[in-house]
């Protein structure tokens, strides 16, 4: 039976930077792949009924892996929701995120559902991978840099 994810996050930043993060295609591959991995975008169209194209390398082994999607729904600021399927033949079936970024007091607060995991896929890699990427997130979208430094 297909798995799912749910997390949650608070991250001290706004929520447009945190939202822009997940349609640029530099942004996507700093901070999207879990550790050990490097990330391709070979291809994004941001926008409903766009798509894109990614792949993950093992950066030991030089082992690879393709998915893509759909844009379902965009919201700049405030959502996104997309479909992913891996190229692979044996992790069959369709997978589909939707982020929810909503301001807080104190940064936006960021919910994540990723629903459908292929049965191949061990539910706690999805939950370590996501862990891992959205410290990279972090990282990326809560400095401060003044224009110009």
């Amino acid at each position: 039976m297909p798995g799912t994810v749910t997390l949650h996050r608070v991250i001290r930043a706004p929520a447009e930077r945190i939202y822009r993060a997940f349609i640029t295609p530099a942004a996507m591959v700093k901070w999207l792949p879990p550790h050990g991995f490097t990330g391709e975008v070979h291809s994004m169209d941001a926008r409903v009924g766009g798509s894109y194209r990614m792949s993950f390398t093992n950066f030991g082994t030089g082992g690879s892996h393709s998915f893509g999607g759909t844009y379902l729904e965009l919201v700049p600021g405030q959502k996104l929701r997309y479909n992913d399927q891996f190229d692979n033949p044996g992790l069959p079936g369709t997978m589909e995120v939707e982020v929810t970024l909503k301001p807080g007091m104190v940064g936006t607060d960021v919910s994540i559902v990723q629903k459908g995991i292929p049965d191949a896929i061990p539910v706690e890699f999805c939950y370590l991978g996501w862990q891992e990427s959205l410290d990279m997130l972090v990282r990326l979208v809560e400095p401060e840099i003044p224009d110009g430094a």
